[in-house]
């Protein structure tokens, strides 16, 4: 309770250095978690550390309040969450939004807070864009479609089912009227005159290619705070729990204890199943058709991939020049993507080779990496022109979804352990 009003938060981990995440204006403790990549910042955070995260009033699971809370009444929130759950003093990570209040919280209580670390933050909303009453009001009209939280994290936004997810983040962490609200209070925010009074080790981040606040923003907070060490880094999203985390989360570690420790970092991992592909013949095609017409054809190719991964709820994560590289969080769809996908190719001349296997992934950036992607290309190396060919993960996985498979043999994986049962599949 914070005064009359329910804040809602969580606590990961049980180290000895407490670390609040001080979001921004899209939050939801809960349904964060879905969003691929949170989890395990949050988990990489709590090596070291006792790491608590909140919904402010009027947002995500905490209670909702009439009109814009003030600077105050959230500062009021965060002593609330402290004193709840014994904390003396703590480090605060602000993102984006969340950096006017911790800013302040830090000048205000610099007995309670250990370390002041602003990631993609600003001190002065009203400067950092042209009519930024234009742009409120635009993303008024979009709120909930994703399209805002699609620039958070540009590089997770690459598939449909993530911008759903985003798009219903945006839903659950506030009304429309009441993030229009939000962002014109921040019209109103200035922190600017009370920079010299953060006397808190404060360390500033951020990223060269910053889509939501420009990288001179960060340059300049830094410079009026005193003491402040920045670190810049080339590329990345606004979202910090994107791009080189293993980088974000050392410089965060060795600022606040001393000492860095990136090689106990740990790669996200999940289940898919993984869809490799290749067209058949494609060195001696390229030859006969000549450059110009084989790139058009490639391009078509392609678009059809991204079209048919699309709606089978897939995860394009690259094409290799001659085939596609694709991930789904279901076996079933992944099986009928390849085959309408090898159908769709064919009818433009294009036959081709597609191999699927189910197991753990390393979610690596944009890329995945792991032995169920060796062994998916492995099975596709094994593959006759226009054929689909699984292992037996896949055929166990999807028993009873319709879907028919014949046995092709035993056989040895280049790289890979044991003898692997290889079936063919049609719809």
């Amino acid at each position: 309770m914070s005064g009359d009003l329910n804040i809602a938060y969580q606590i990961i981990g049980n180290g000895p250095i407490d670390i609040f995440i001080v979001a921004g204006s899209v939050s939801h403790v809960e349904f964060l978690h879905e969003i691929r990549g949170y989890t395990a910042f949050m988990r990489w955070l709590s090596r070291f550390s006792r790491v608590i995260m909140f919904d402010k009033r009027g947002q995500g699971l905490s209670d909702r309040v009439s009109g814009a809370p003030s600077l105050e009444d959230r500062m009021d929130d965060i002593r609330a969450i402290m004193d709840e759950i014994g904390s003396r003093t703590a480090v605060l990570i602000a993102f984006s939004e969340g950096g006017a209040l911790s800013m302040m919280f830090a000048a205000a209580y610099p007995d309670r807070v250990s370390h002041l670390i602003l990631f993609g933050c600003f001190d002065c909303f009203s400067e950092m864009f042209e009519n930024p009453k234009e742009r409120i009001d635009l993303r008024h009209k979009h709120w909930g479609t994703g399209a805002f939280a699609s620039n958070i994290v540009p590089s997770l936004a690459i598939d449909p089912i993530t911008v759903q997810q985003l798009a219903k983040l945006e839903r659950l962490s506030a009304t429309p009227g009441a993030h229009r609200a939000l962002m014109y209070l921040n019209l109103l925010i200035d922190v600017r005159s009370i920079l010299p009074n953060v006397r808190v080790p404060t360390l500033v981040l951020h990223r060269k290619t910053d889509r939501v606040v420009p990288v001179e923003r960060g340059r300049k907070l830094a410079a009026q705070i005193p003491g402040a060490k920045y670190v810049e880094y080339p590329d990345g999203d606004h979202g910090y729990w994107t791009g080189d985390v293993a980088t974000v989360i050392g410089d965060i570690e060795e600022f606040v204890t001393g000492h860095r420790d990136e090689a106990s970092i740990d790669t996200e991992r999940v289940l898919a199943t993984v869809l490799f592909t290749d067209i058949v013949g494609s060195t001696q095609s390229a030859v006969e058709m000549g450059d110009q017409t084989w790139r058009r054809l490639l391009e078509r190719h392609d678009q059809i991939a991204k079209q048919m991964i699309e709606r089978h709820r897939g995860i394009l994560i690259k094409t290799t020049g001659d085939g596609i590289l694709a991930t789904f969080d279901g076996p079933g769809r992944a099986v009928r993507c390849a085959l309408s996908f090898g159908e769709a190719s064919k009818e433009i001349g294009l036959p081709l080779r597609a191999g699927l296997h189910t197991g753990e992934i390393e979610v690596r950036g944009r890329d995945i990496g792991g032995i169920a992607v060796h062994a998916a290309a492995r099975v596709m190396a094994r593959c006759q022109p226009s054929e689909v060919l699984v292992s037996r993960v896949v055929t166990d996985l999807v028993a009873g979804a319709g879907l028919k498979f014949s046995e092709r043999g035993s056989y040895e994986l280049k790289g890979l352990p044991g003898r692997w049962d290889l079936f063919a599949a049609s719809a």
